[in-house]
């Protein structure tokens, strides 16, 4: 079975499938079956972080999968203990996954504490020029921090992977991204249980279109131009999550859903705080 998932091509050039695997918190075993399954059911991009404590069953499911590594695209993060020297983060990154090189280097949070975020990403910059990660980019950084970011290297990030769902719907930040050329790519994008599949409007698109709310939900990062890595280890729930591309929200149901703002949205995590993506 090929990917499933159509691409978006990132500002290097590099093509990303546009639905992810989400792996957190799954660990060991269980990461590893749900890496496997997804495979098989035509997921090529799976997202994983040092902090999820679950590179190594991801790198095996990799490794053993069958597939060609050309057709498979591997996210992963390193942590804020490494931004004064990010590669030996990677080096760590890279030694867990079993892998000579990742497609998508991102730096996990900014961490403006330390204030070492844009030496991380020069040193992304070195990562990238030595083959060790085919696309380098940012997670949960805001406008101002990308904005040292560009004025100290000129490159721009291929991603920054954010919270986003109806209830946090990041316009201003998607906003941002669109015009320096920056994908946004999705975490925690069903919510975090939170009551948002419940939402009527939610529903009533769902039967609308034969779909479920889950679906409706991914569709909605689907039409907004975004990537959205939705967790499961469920092989009926994976297969559902990626089963997205046989329908499409209109302007204004996209409208609609981005409303649902006004509901109980979170601020986003902190990195002392338990990792939700």
């Amino acid at each position: 079975m090929t990917n499933l998932s159509p691409t978006l091509t990132l500002a290097s050039g590099v093509e990303m499938p546009q639905v992810a695997l989400g792996t957190w918190p799954m660990v060991e075993q269980e990461c590893e079956r749900a890496v496997r399954s997804a495979f098989d059911l035509g997921y090529r991009h799976v997202d994983t972080a040092e902090n999820y404590e679950n590179e190594a069953p991801v790198g095996k499911a990799v490794r053993e999968s069958g597939i060609d590594r050309s057709e498979l695209f591997v996210t992963t993060k390193f942590n804020r203990k490494w931004h004064g020297d990010a590669a030996a983060g990677a080096r760590g990154n890279l030694e867990r996954l079993g892998l000579d090189y990742v497609d998508l280097l991102l730096i996990h949070w900014p961490n403006p504490d330390q204030d070492l975020y844009v030496k991380a990403f020069e040193t992304l910059i070195e990562l990238k020029e030595q083959g060790l990660a085919r696309a380098i980019g940012l997670s949960n950084f805001k406008p101002a921090h990308i904005e040292r970011i560009l004025a100290a290297t000129g490159v721009t990030p291929d991603v920054n992977q954010i919270e986003m769902h109806p209830y946090y719907d990041r316009a201003a930040e998607r906003e941002y991204h669109a015009s320096k050329g920056i994908t946004t790519e999705a975490w925690s994008p069903l919510g975090r249980d939170n009551g948002l599949r419940e939402e009527a409007a939610i529903k009533d698109l769902a039967d609308k279109y034969g779909k479920t709310p889950s679906q409706v939900i991914l569709r909605w990062d689907i039409d907004l131009g975004a990537a959205t890595a939705p967790k499961s280890g469920n092989p009926g729930r994976q297969a559902e999550n990626l089963d997205l591309f046989d329908f499409s929200l209109t302007p204004e149901e996209i409208a609609e859903l981005s409303k649902l703002q006004a509901g109980p949205a979170a601020e986003p995590m902190q990195d002392s705080d338990v990792f939700g993506h």
